[in-house]
């Protein structure tokens, strides 16, 4: 354990105990990663175009980590690391080609994406509870905005273009995470 990350280097140790392939790896060093990249810019004519820089992606057990994971804090990377550990659940729940089906295809790729935004409605709830824990009340509210336009914009391909809900769901995550913090002390 490093100095300088001892929370997301001790959840890194329990990811490998979960999921024995579980490794950390960097996107600019994967083909598959770049073109990726590549085919998101195109579908979404240019809109997500932070793949490789900004955003980490779980594939087959693997983080893929952009070059931004290296200027993150402890914190943030802790914060992540719960996110990701949904989606290796997830995929052990489902397997990988359910997994892959229910992120891509229903109810359409781009526009209306249900099955991306179930599952991650699930990954952000964790985020929440994550971002609680180690920042707060306020720091958690501040990520509403962030997380609407995630999921209304092009960065997951405008998974679920309907704002409100999104909003909604917030609040009742929020009201969840907070209930079982209270909960739990």
């Amino acid at each position: 354990m490093s100095a300088a990350f001892p929370r997301s280097d001790h959840l890194v140790r329990d990811l490998v105990a979960e999921f024995p392939d579980f490794r950390i790896a960097a996107k600019r060093d994967s083909r598959l990663q770049r073109a990726i990249d590549r085919a998101l810019r195109l579908v979404t004519l240019g809109g997500q175009d932070k793949y490789l820089s900004h955003y980490h992606t779980v594939l087959w057990g693997v983080l893929w980590v952009p070059e931004a994971w290296e200027r993150m804090d402890d914190l943030s990377r802790y914060v992540l690391l719960r996110h990701e550990r949904v989606h290796l659940r997830q995929r052990r729940r489902y397997g990988d080609v359910l997994m892959t089906f229910l992120y891509l295809v229903p109810f359409f790729p781009l526009g209306l994406a249900y099955g991306r935004a179930r599952i991650e409605w699930e990954a952000y709830e964790e985020t929440l509870a994550a971002t609680l824990e180690t920042q707060g009340l306020d720091a958690v509210r501040a990520l509403e905005d962030e997380i609407v336009q995630r999921f209304t914009g092009p960065d997951y391909g405008w998974m679920w273009p309907f704002p409100q809900t999104v909003r909604r769901w917030f609040a009742t995550a929020l009201s969840t995470v907070v209930a079982s913090r209270t909960e739990s002390q």
